[in-house]
């Protein structure tokens, strides 16, 4: 899988997961359900912006460090505000997937 490929499967498994993770919560009256739309949100507009909006071609640059940086600070802010970080299977394979992701971007030149 070239990482063009990669980087789309990742940042759309981090998307989902997120958007599935707000939406749950605002269901059942969890905390911070617009933060998890959001990042989810955030994640497909910069993948959009990386491959899919061809008048962004030329800042695919800016964004792919944009988009490494997204998910760089969504991993700080999981250890942050979650009391328990480790007690989460799917936070920790989330921030498996972004950490994947930055390196994936990181060594990715197309």
């Amino acid at each position: 899988m070239n990482s063009k490929m990669l980087t789309i499967v990742l940042t759309l498994a981090t998307a989902i997961i997120h958007l599935y993770l707000g939406i749950s919560y605002m269901q059942f009256g969890g905390s911070q359900p617009p933060l998890f739309i959001l990042n989810g949100i955030g994640y497909l507009a910069l993948l959009a912006g990386l491959y899919f909006i061809p008048q962004l071609a030329a800042q695919r640059g800016l964004i792919r460090y944009a988009l490494m940086g997204f998910a760089a600070i969504t991993i700080v802010a999981y250890f942050i505000v979650n009391g328990e970080p480790f007690n989460s299977v799917l936070g920790l394979v989330t921030k498996a997937i972004e950490l994947v992701l930055i390196i994936t971007l990181w060594m990715g030149k197309e």
